[in-house]
């Protein structure tokens, strides 16, 4: 699978590029198709970030991301 840094991830905001990516526990995925992500940001969350810590906040499970498309890895440079 491939990896990306943090840099790389920030970079698919919706807003630098068309693609809008999110990380959750070291898993990047492709939430361009959401209607809930449009412009890159669902309620008070950024796109283009680790979301693991914000989580806790979410009135949603980790399941959420079982719908959305795995694109690669999170490395820290």
């Amino acid at each position: 699978m491939k990896t990306y840094t943090r840099a790389q991830l920030a970079l698919r905001n919706g807003q630098d590029r068309d693609e809008i990516w999110c990380a959750y526990r070291g898993v990047i995925y492709d939430v361009t198709a959401s209607r809930l992500w449009r412009n890159g940001k669902h309620y008070e969350h950024w796109a283009g970030q680790d979301l693991t810590a914000e989580l806790s906040d979410a009135p949603h499970t980790a399941a959420v991301f079982e719908k959305f498309t795995t694109v690669g890895l999170l490395i820290d440079p």
